[in-house]
């Protein structure tokens, strides 16, 4: 099953470091986890014994590909180690995710300050990799003796634990901002140009001219603060020409009553009521 923003059209971005799962637990976390990569423009998954097996089969793999959402490419592209020494023998760089202070003496970053510097040195052709621990426990403090500088999440220090596809997604997109990627994919569509202001005055003088004859505008003596007030009401709505023929037909609507054509069907219903069936 895909998402409603798949486009199958549109240019598939890849690359990026290398997210290696450390004895993943469940087989639906590795699927999710697959889908946040595809989300945010990373490619290369790495699993290190994960406790389900790989390549996935029956349940296990039913599970992993509904979770994936589509991502299936990642599943099927994910390289499988024995160990974390095997999984990150390539790579120039590794980070270490965990929630907790290890004593090991290494530089700690936030994904927002780690991912740029990973993007910089990505670019120059450097291959970098990011360690996630099993769900249960994270990361033992012999993995995060491979890695070079700890990466940890600024949250709740009373709950400071997070899902193992959330904390992938976390990184992915600070990923996604840091190499290029933090515009947003569409903007406003302007579907009728701002209204001129010629336009606007003959409507201020229509609407002020139908409250005037109601008996809106009382004391006379505020008149002058009133109609200034309702003007910038609507000029704080930067309206387009369309929302100018909008508002004031809604209110020539109010002011003459129901059309003539829709007035006469109306008492011609009246007139002839619908025979009981």
């Amino acid at each position: 099953m895909t998402g409603a923003g798949t486009n199958r059209t549109k240019p598939n971005l890849a690359g990026g470091p290398a997210i290696i799962l450390v004895r993943p637990q469940l087989a639906v976390n590795v699927g999710m986890c697959a889908r946040a990569m595809a989300n945010f423009g990373l490619s290369d998954l790495r699993l290190v014994s994960p406790r389900e097996g790989w390549p996935r089969t029956g349940a296990h793999k039913e599970m992993a590909d509904a979770a994936a959402a589509g991502a299936l490419h990642l599943l099927d592209s994910a390289v499988l180690y024995a160990t974390v020494e095997e999984a990150v023998a390539d790579l120039q760089f590794v980070w270490a995710t965990t929630a907790r202070e290890r004593g090991q003496h290494k530089r700690v970053e936030t994904p927002d300050s780690a991912m740029p510097e990973s993007a910089a040195a990505v670019l120059g052709g450097a291959k970098h990799g990011i360690l996630f621990g099993p769900e249960r426990t994270g990361l033992d403090n012999d993995d995060i003796a491979l890695a070079d500088a700890v990466m940890t999440f600024p949250v709740n220090p009373a709950y400071a634990s997070l899902n193992l596809a959330q904390a992938v997604l976390l990184v992915s997109y600070e990923w996604m901002k840091a190499s290029g990627g933090a515009t947003a994919p569409f903007d406003l569509v302007e579907r009728s140009p701002l209204a001129p202001r010629n336009m606007v005055i003959s409507f201020f003088a229509y609407l002020e001219g139908e409250l005037e004859k109601a008996g809106y505008f009382r004391p006379i003596g505020k008149a002058p603060v009133m109609r200034r007030n309702l003007r910038n009401i609507f000029h704080r709505l930067t309206m387009s020409e369309q929302d100018v023929r909008t508002l004031r037909g809604a209110f020539v609507r109010l002011v003459e009553g129901p059309r003539k054509e829709a007035a006469a069907k109306m008492i011609d219903d009246s007139d002839h009521p619908p025979s009981a069936s």
